[in-house]
């Protein structure tokens, strides 16, 4: 591989064109600074990367709604793409019959039967008191003493047993600290002020942000790091920050997700952008309709199947979530003590900072990096 590389050449060498990556390159040339955007990927946009399937803008990394209650991010990101008025309104799938999500009204109505608020609270209090747990030792324990046996049992222990690879008496109570539960007849998922989808896809969006900057895909940078350090008087690192450092501490564990993508030749599979499936005998946690993101009205549709799965390593599989347990945190915490001994690196995005971060808390945790950093230039 050969690579055009000189010493300096830019003020900023960013790892990674997701929001975070897109976002500062962005920010930073308006300010007239020379950045190089580069990204192991064939493509820019990290996890918002949506392709066109014969007119379908379909989501590759699974479904990415974005929403937010801050003003000031929602009018940022209308600047580069405008967004539609998509809300999100999943539903569960349990043994044939359809829940509405979130926990609110609809699907206290449709589990017992119950049409008011008085009458729910009744019964999901009946619950969490029979479960009588004071002190949840497990992700088990704290659901049922969060909202009692019938909706865990329903939507959260072999859905969350799908996706964690993990008996959920097994997991620790921190993965669930509450669950949102509504007695209004209310389906909308986010409570969020501002909700939407770029029209045309998150494509659009990125890239009008990396617009003027330099990027270059299929491009490993740590496999080069050495060179690729001597391009930039900084580094602004958006990838795995155990393989920053060789995983010289040790590994830190993620999970990783498989998409199937699927063209049927029907205007409408099921009705709704997003269905859960909440049995553990089923394989894929969720599937997507890509087409009702944007209102479509295409004679064909676009499915997608989504599987959870371990993260190997990041030629076979993408990591996805970090695995926020005591003892990964605590590497973490390690790890970035190495990182902060670096004056010339800057760490961002979901993998560098090992947290599961909304779209919205990427970019403002990108712009509050790009004004600590205006603050020192």
């Amino acid at each position: 591989m050969q690579l055009s590389i000189k010493n300096k050449e830019y003020n900023y060498l960013i790892v990674g064109a997701g929001l975070f990556g897109s976002v500062f390159a962005h920010e930073m040339y308006k300010r007239n600074k020379k950045c190089l955007v580069i990204d192991r990927r064939n493509h820019i946009g990290g996890n918002t990367y949506c392709h066109d399937w014969e007119g379908i803008n379909v989501h590759a990394y699974g479904a990415h709604i974005f929403h937010t209650n801050n003003e000031k991010i929602w009018k940022y990101v209308n600047s580069f793409a405008p967004f539609n008025s998509f809300i999100n309104s999943p539903l569960a799938m349990y043994k044939g019959r359809l829940y509405n999500l979130p926990f609110n009204m609809n699907t206290f109505q449709q589990l017992w039967g119950v049409t008011t608020p008085m009458a729910a609270k009744a019964e999901v209090e009946k619950q969490i008191n029979e479960a009588s747990i004071k002190y949840p030792h497990n992700l088990e324990e704290q659901a049922l003493s969060l909202v009692g046996n019938d909706i865990y049992q329903y939507f959260i222990k072999e859905y969350t047993e799908k996706q964690w690879g993990k008996r959920a008496n097994e997991l620790p109570p921190e993965i669930i600290k509450r669950i949102p539960i509504r007695f209004t007849y209310d389906n909308n998922y986010f409570n969020d002020k501002y909700q939407g989808i770029p029209v045309g896809g998150y494509n659009r969006l990125t890239e009008t942000l990396l617009k003027n900057i330099e990027v270059r895909l299929n491009t490993d940078y740590i496999s080069h790091k050495s060179l690729y350090n001597e391009t930039a008087e900084k580094i602004v690192y958006t990838g795995m920050l155990d393989e920053l450092f060789d995983f010289k501490l040790g590994k830190m564990e993620y999970r990783s997700l498989k998409f199937e993508h699927k063209r049927i030749d029907v205007s409408n599979y099921q009705g709704n952008a997003v269905i859960n499936y909440t049995e553990g005998h089923i394989p894929y946690t969720r599937i997507i309709e890509h087409k009702h993101f944007e209102f479509g009205d295409q004679k064909h549709t676009v499915i997608t199947q989504e599987y959870p799965q371990p993260f190997i390593n990041v030629k076979e599989t993408e990591p996805f979530y970090p695995i926020n347990d005591n003892k990964n945190n605590i590497l973490y915490k390690k790890y970035r003590e190495l990182a902060d001994k670096k004056e010339n690196l800057i760490l961002g995005g979901r993998l560098a900072d090992y947290c599961y971060y909304d779209m919205h808390q990427v970019i403002a945790s990108a712009l509050k990096a790009v004004q600590k950093e205006s603050s020192q230039l």
